[in-house]
C-alpha cells in the first residue's frame, strides 16, 4: 500500500480542516513546498494535494503553491479541487501533474471523465467524497442523491487510474476511518480504491492493509502534522 501524505491547500497554506468545514482550520506550514519536501525527504513516494479554495470556486486558486510543490519536488504528485474542464487538466498535466483528480464533475459531467481517461491515460483519478454513503460535490458543500458504489461501477470501463474514497464525517477528526465502507467500495469495483479520511493511528494502518480488501493506498494529513503517526513507521508498515 502506498503512503499518500496530504498538503491541503487554503490561501496558499498547508492547512487541515474538520470534516471539510474551511471555518474550522489548522495551519500546519506557511511554506506548502517545504512541507512537501518534508514529506519526500521522510522517504513518501507520491504526494496528495487539495486546492480547497480551488473546490469551492469552481478553478483552481492555489495555482502558484502547487507549482513550487512540483518544481522542488521529484515524486509523483495527485491534485483535486477546481478542475473541471479539459483544459485545466491538460495544463496541470503538462505542468508535471502525475495525476488529476476529478470530483464535483464526476457527478456533473461524467463524460468529461472519460474523455480525460482516454486523453490521458493513467493520469485521471475520482475523488469520491461521501456523508452516509452518498457522494457531496463543490467542496463538500452540495450532498446528491447519487451513492458512492453506483457512482464508481459507473467507471468501470472508463480507465480511470484510481478512486479516492473519504468519509467526509471521519476527515480531519482523528476518529479513525470508515474501513467498512472503504473495503465494500473495494470489493465491489475493480479500479484501485484508495481510502482517505480519519487516519489517526498505525493501528489504523493496521486495520485498512488487513482490511479483506485490495486497498492501492491510504491518505493521511492531520496525524502526520500532529505526530500521531510516525511517517518512517507507517512507511515501513505500508511496505511490509
Amino acid at each position: 500500500m502506498i503512503l499518500y501524505p496530504a498538503i491541503d491547500l487554503k490561501d496558499g497554506k498547508a492547512v487541515r480542516l474538520v470534516h471539510g468545514d474551511m471555518a474550522r482550520e489548522t495551519v500546519f506550514n506557511d511554506n506548502p513546498a517545504a512541507q512537501a519536501l518534508e514529506f519526500v525527504r521522510a522517504g513518501c513516494a507520491w504526494l496528495h494535494l487539495v486546492d480547497l479554495n480551488g473546490a469551492f470556486a469552481g478553478e483552481p486558486v492555489n495555482a502558484a503553491p502547487v507549482e513550487e510543490i512540483l518544481k522542488q519536488t521529484s515524486v509523483p504528485a495527485q491534485l483535486g479541487g477546481g478542475i473541471r474542464d479539459m483544459a485545466t487538466i491538460e495544463r496541470w498535466i503538462d505542468k508535471g501533474l502525475a495525476r488529476v483528480i476529478l470530483g464535483t464533475v464526476a457527478v456533473e459531467n461524467p463524460q468529461l471523465v472519460r474523455d480525460a481517461a482516454r486523453a490521458f491515460p493513467g493520469k485521471v483519478a475520482v475523488g469520491i467524497d461521501a456523508r452516509g454513503g452518498r457522494v457531496a460535490t463543490k467542496g463538500w458543500a452540495e450532498e446528491t442523491d447519487v451513492m458512492v458504489t453506483d457512482l464508481a461501477r459507473s467507471f468501470e470501463d472508463a480507465g480511470v487510474a484510481a478512486i479516492i474514497y473519504t468519509d467526509i464525517n471521519r476527515d480531519g477528526a482523528m476518529k479513525g476511518p470508515n474501513i467498512a465502507a472503504t473495503a465494500a467500495l473495494a470489493n465491489a469495483v475493480s479500479i484501485p480504491v484508495i481510502a482517505s479520511g480519519g487516519v489517526s493511528s498505525l493501528d489504523d494502518l493496521r486495520a485498512l492493509k488487513s482490511c479483506g480488501a485490495p486497498l492501492n493506498g491510504v491518505i493521511s494529513g492531520r496525524a502526520l502534522y500532529d505526530g500521531a503517526i510516525g511517517l518512517a513507521q507507517a512507511l515501513s508498515l505500508l511496505e511490509d
